[in-house]
């Protein structure tokens, strides 16, 4: 190479490179994401749910809140790089990346903390606050209250579930318990004969429809992730009930304790025969940080732990998660705790395969539901075994719960 060639080299090279520094920096104002509302859209299983966010300044830097009716989830992880954003979505492996386009954003929701994860299309603009239809039409259905509701999956399987909805006009929110807990906050609409609703927590993204019937009834379709279909079918039923949830997981015959050794997060092995717990009321909480349940749980239980440590009570959390990686799926429960501000032990239990986790605790007959909560008297003997979790989106059978739960807990102490 000539000293010509060779100086003419060596500006494009540094000229490259310069540009290069320059698509790594701070993005520019017409590429950062604008303040203020935004509506977006998540194709599940061919389907366009909407789902609604807000952008704003908190403390200096940028953040989004995720809104499902009463429901604000903060997402604090917001990165750039070049034109495009990436939203972390909360203490879950998943998250929003699009390309950012003055007031549109277009891109994909990945979700990680699956078997097999996968992306689906994702786009948002800004500005708008509606869910659904902008202008819908006056409702001719009146859904407000109590359903009895019967879901059906693809396989032709039923499992029963109770509606609860509440409806001011076109507006409607609600959301639907079965006996492993609940769909969490629903928002959305009713439009003539038509309802809408739908929820996205960064870790799930579902969509419900139906069409009002003859005598009360209605008729429709739930949609979630890459190819979740089932049909449901509802009639108003204001006394009914689904199966406790004090009754579906019980110890095996000739058990009366539960028995475990796993690592904490220090990787020190724990089992309810440490002195930590000797003498103590204990409630083991089987749990994995991809679940929503689990996250309401944990918001409940984490400062219900703080204000009671004093009064003999100890908290263990089993997590189960997608790794069988010990070091991947310490860093999943770490972030949990972190974001969540978790005071109590936490145990890296094994995968969420639901027949691995029975098998792990032979005691119980099974574990049908993420959370499970087992509540642990002073001598080491298993008083009490919840399945599910109905969380604060349930109303009053959150609130029956926390009563219960206190009960139980006080009952114990006073042994």
């Amino acid at each position: 190479m000539n000293k010509k060639s060779f100086f003419k080299y060596s500006f494009f090279t540094l000229l490259a490179a310069a540009m290069g520094l320059q698509g790594c920096s701070s993005p520019s104002t017409s590429s950062e994401l604008k303040t203020g509302p935004w509506r977006g859209t998540i194709m599940v299983n061919g389907q366009e749910m909407p789902f609604n966010f807000t952008v704003s300044e908190e403390g200096g830097k940028q953040v989004a809140h995720l809104l499902n009716g009463e429901e604000r989830i903060l997402i604090d992880e917001i990165s750039y790089v070049q034109d495009s954003v990436r939203l972390q979505m909360h203490i879950f492996d998943a998250a929003l990346i699009a390309k950012a386009d003055a007031n549109k954003l277009t891109g994909r929701w990945d979700r990680k903390d699956v078997a097999e994860p996968y992306s689906l299309p994702f786009s948002a603009e800004h500005g708008k606050t509606s869910r659904f239809s902008e202008n819908p039409a006056k409702p001719t259905l009146n859904v407000n209250g109590k359903w009895e509701v019967t879901f059906t999956e693809e396989d032709g399987q039923t499992y029963p579930s109770i509606g609860e909805f509440v409806q001011k006009g076109n507006a409607l929110t609600g959301t639907f318990l079965t006996t492993t807990g609940d769909y969490r906050y629903l928002q959305g609409q009713v439009s003539g004969n038509e309802l809408k609703l739908s929820t996205f927590d960064g870790a799930h993204a579902y969509l419900f429809t139906a069409n009002g019937g003859p005598d009360s009834t209605l008729t429709g379709h739930f949609y979630s992730g890459k190819a979740g279909h089932e049909t449901w079918t509802a009639k108003r039923n204001p006394d009914f009930k689904l199966a406790s949830a004090d009754t579906l997981t019980h110890l095996k015959p000739g058990y009366d304790r539960l028995d475990f050794s796993f690592p904490d997060l220090s990787g020190k092995k724990v089992s309810l025969t440490d002195p930590k717990f000797k003498g103590k009321v204990v409630v083991a909480q089987i749990f994995g940080s991809w679940c929503p349940n689990c996250m309401d749980e944990t918001a409940f239980m984490a400062p219900w732990y703080a204000k009671n440590k004093s009064r003999g009570v100890e908290v263990v959390g089993l997590g189960y998660e997608v790794s069988p990686d010990y070091e991947k799926a310490k860093t999943r429960i770490e972030k949990m705790r972190d974001r969540m501000k978790v005071d109590y032990t936490l145990l890296v239990a094994g995968t969420k395969d639901k027949e691995l986790v029975a098998k792990s605790l032979p005691a119980l007959n099974h574990v049908l539901s993420f959370p499970t909560t087992i509540i642990i008297d002073k001598q080491g003997k298993v008083r009490k075994i919840h399945t599910g979790f109905s969380g604060p989106g349930t109303g009053k059978y959150y609130e029956e719960f926390v009563q219960d739960f206190n009960k139980t807990i006080d009952a114990l102490l006073a042994e």
